[in-house]
């Protein structure tokens, strides 16, 4: 046999040996696939999944759909370790012997619990506490300081509208006092005076209230403006007690054909610096100063 005949034969060797190999790997490949969920079974969206050949010491990674569902192909027959995490929680690394032939399932719990949202998720969510830093006691702790932080917010807003729409009445009721006095001989004006001053009195409650019934955040320091608008409640709010009271002995007085005297005369002087402290606060948060 000449040299140019041998290495002929030699290639169709070859070349039938490397066209069975693509077959015997093909065949000898299989697909493992799972789900990923967290500890109470609800499934995790995109979670990395690790794949370690035990054999060769080959790692590989795929990602987990929207609901929460894996799939590897193309894996050879043999012992895997597989760990699936998800924003610094992650599952305990999970054993597996992949076999030609056979399904090859697993289901892959996160047990350290870190920012997991359910599936399906249309978007990812925002970083929890502990992903900043914070310890779970801490995270729990400033929840809590939040909701209170918002609910006084909430509740010191319709305080400051209440507050603005107890003015017009207030207004309208110093306006009417003017001619409530026995200036005029008739009684209308005395009784829209009293009117007035009831509906003031109302609203007035209605907007301390809001403002005495926000929760209090502890901690926090009370100046500027604020602390004004504080020190003039303690004028007017007394002030809005006394004044109705007053105003009723000089109602009563007037309609029994008497000169207002005794207290009853301080109502007038009563519930002018009582709606000046009153429009003062207003003004102290409404204005930079």
């Amino acid at each position: 046999m000449d040299s140019m005949s041998a290495r002929l034969i030699l290639r169709v060797v070859l070349i039938s040996v490397l066209g069975c190999l693509p077959l015997h790997a093909q065949d000898s490949a299989v697909t493992l696939s799972g789900n990923v969920t967290d500890a109470s079974g609800k499934a995790i969206s995109n979670a990395k999944i690790s794949i370690k050949d035990l054999g060769t010491g080959q790692s590989s990674e795929v990602q987990a759909d929207s609901d929460g569902h894996f799939s590897a192909p193309n894996l050879a027959v043999g012992e895997y370790e597989i760990v699936a995490s998800f924003d610094g929680a992650s599952s305990a690394p999970q054993k597996i012997t992949l076999a030609a032939g056979v399904p090859n399932n697993v289901t892959l719990a996160l047990t350290q619990q870190g920012n997991l949202p359910s599936a399906p998720s249309p978007s990812k969510t925002e970083p929890a506490l502990e992903d900043l830093g914070f310890s779970p006691a801490e995270s729990k702790a400033n929840i809590e300081r939040q909701a209170l932080l918002d609910k006084r917010t909430h509740m010191l807003k319709i305080h400051q509208r209440m507050g603005l729409i107890t003015t017009i009445p207030m207004i309208a009721s110093v306006v009417t006092s003017l001619n409530a006095g026995g200036r005029s001989e008739g009684t209308a004006s005395r009784d829209l005076h009293v009117a007035l001053g009831a509906l003031t009195g109302d609203l007035y409650g209605i907007t301390a209230y809001y403002a005495i019934r926000a929760p209090k955040i502890p901690g926090t320091e009370t100046k500027g403006p604020i602390k004004v608008h504080k020190i003039l409640a303690w004028i007017h709010g007394p002030g809005m007690i006394a004044t109705p009271i007053l105003g009723a002995m000089a109602f009563s007085q007037k309609n029994n054909g008497e000169k207002v005297h005794g207290v009853a005369s301080a109502h007038g002087p009563v519930a002018i610096v009582t709606a000046g402290a009153f429009g003062a606060a207003l003004l102290a948060v409404s204005v930079k100063f």
